[in-house]
């Protein structure tokens, strides 16, 4: 668990990384001025902290056989590794344009994992806005191919559409995209199917953007399910076979469901062979990939409070869009990833039912009014107006514990400008009693009693910042208090819409890289 400290005096901080045994990983200092900062626990000096470090190094390289523990992460940048940026919250976070920043600087493959086309991400490249749903929005970058990993349930007509819409807009991706040939299917039926599940639910629905993904992920685990692999052509009669079968197997459990067989097969067959120029073997690739040396950067899709296992279930996605997809959804072992990057909006959105303690009204000139506003809180996929929130801590701290976040991106701060005051949901509290976790009992997430601290808000506009030291100091003094609530230093900062409207604080904030390298 990270571990953090602020000085009083104002810009001073650090962020102790987490423990391997008894040895620090990483840590990061920054100061705008000379005074020592200490550490909360037993007020030992920097200094000497530093010092215990550097023998627990020196004990740890003994253990390994003497190559230097340091030497090894400092030259993390140039070598193989596999980034991920995910969700933190419950979605829209702004991920893809953190990937699409990423991949410009150096990565050879961009990689979707889990979830279908009920994700959502919105790229503005020079005033043009681009949304992605299947494919990740590194296919931006001309020297990227990108990846729909084995994880990934694919609609093929939306695959298929959304590539025609980058043909239209001048995005040559041919021979850049790859689609696993372990993928699975999500059909026409399977859409259908979601929208009347949740329809007759009635009150209790789930509000799912009824994309599929659930009924198409059911028919994996059912081993009911068709793969990207079964269009090839000598797989053809098998396709038909096992397709009628999951049609007749939904019609008894759904009567009314209507579906064209026929006209369905067709459209699948005569499709097939644009299909196959894309189909590989997406493990081996991407293995071979890092073998060879390359950089590897994931898109998360949806996030962590919508994870199957992790989050506020059952208003959840029916994928898992925590860390762990990485490896079941690309087929790569966990001693090949690298920077672990949760993205986090400066407050609170969430798209659908389900508990959101931090929710807050949206009457005309209230602040969850300001929000959804000047936010443009719409979804990328639904176009649902998004419930808005102040950021909730507690939540963070649980997304930063499932999924080890090597640093955070901070999105959307210029959303804030021209609040009077800023609130931060920095504990819950139920039946008068303070809560150590988030409870995975809805009805006690719904009752919980948030407490919340204000900070005075800022009226000066930071679009046109590109050094944390240029933000507004209600501004600075914000971002600091999340990090140090959260215990994850704050790489990224978003304080506009554009694609270049980011502050990168540099590696030094990161707990992947070596703090020499900053």
């Amino acid at each position: 668990m990270f571990r953090t400290a602020f000085s009083k005096s104002r810009g001073a901080a650090w962020a102790l990384g987490a423990t391997a045994g008894s040895a620090v990983t990483g840590w990061i200092w920054t100061s705008q001025q000379e005074t020592p900062a200490f550490c909360s626990n037993d007020n030992s000096s920097v200094l000497g902290m530093l010092q215990q470090v550097s023998q627990r190094l020196e004990h740890l390289e003994h253990l390994v056989g003497g190559k230097s523990i340091a030497s090894q992460r400092s030259s993390t940048k140039d070598s193989p590794r596999i980034d991920i940026v995910l969700g933190a919250q419950w979605g829209d976070e702004g991920k893809g344009k953190l990937v699409d920043m990423l991949s410009s600087g150096g990565y050879d493959v961009c990689a979707r994992v889990a979830g279908g086309s009920n994700a959502g991400h919105t790229i503005v490249v020079e005033g043009k806005k681009y949304k992605f749903h299947l494919l990740p929005s590194g296919v931006l970058n001309p020297n990227a191919v990108c990846v729909i990993g084995n994880g990934v349930v694919v609609h093929i007509p939306s695959f298929l559409n959304e590539l025609d819409s980058l043909t239209a807009a001048g995005v040559d991706w041919k021979g850049r995209v790859l689609l696993s040939d372990r993928a699975h299917l999500v059909f026409d039926l399977h859409q259908e199917v979601d929208g009347m599940s949740d329809a007759g639910l009635g009150r209790h629905k789930l509000g799912t953007t009824k994309k599929g993904i659930g009924p198409a992920y059911a028919s994996k685990i059912n081993r009911t399910g068709l793969r990207v692999g079964d269009l090839q052509d000598d797989s053809w009669d098998n396709f038909e076979r096992r397709f009628r079968n999951l049609v007749e197997s939904h019609k008894q459990a759904f009567p009314s469901l209507e579906v064209d067989i026929d006209e369905q097969l067709a459209y699948y067959k005569a499709v097939a062979p644009r299909v196959q120029e894309m189909m590989v073997d997406t493990i081996q690739y991407t293995n071979q990939q890092y073998d060879q040396g390359k950089r590897i950067l994931v898109e998360g899709a949806n996030a962590t409070m919508l994870d199957i296992d992790f989050g506020t279930y059952p208003f959840v996605t029916s994928s898992n869009p925590s860390v762990g997809s990485v490896l079941t959804g690309l087929g790569v072992s966990p001693r090949k990833l690298g920077g672990i990057y949760g993205t986090v909006k400066a407050y609170c959105t969430r798209v659908g039912e389900g508990p959101f303690p931090t929710e807050l009204p949206v009457e005309k000139n209230s602040p969850g009014f300001h929000l959804g506003h000047v936010g443009a809180e719409y979804g990328t996929t639904t176009g649902r107006p998004r419930r808005v929130g102040w950021l909730d801590i507690p939540q963070m701290k649980y997304s930063a514990t499932l999924n080890g976040f090597t640093s955070l991106n901070l999105t959307k701060v210029d959303v804030l400008t021209g609040l009077e005051t800023v609130k931060l949901g920095v504990s819950y509290k139920y039946k008068g009693k303070y809560l150590d976790s988030m409870p995975a009992n809805l009805k006690v997430l719904e009752d919980v009693e948030v407490e919340f601290e204000e900070l005075p808000g800022w009226k000066e506009d930071i679009s046109s910042c590109r050094t944390f030291e240029e933000l507004p100091m209600n501004c600075q003094t914000y971002i600091l208090r999340v990090q140090e609530l959260i215990g994850v230093p704050i790489r990224w900062i978003g304080v506009g819409p554009n694609r270049a409207d980011v502050i990168d604080r540099g590696v030094g904030w990161d707990l992947s890289e070596s703090p020499s390298q900053s």
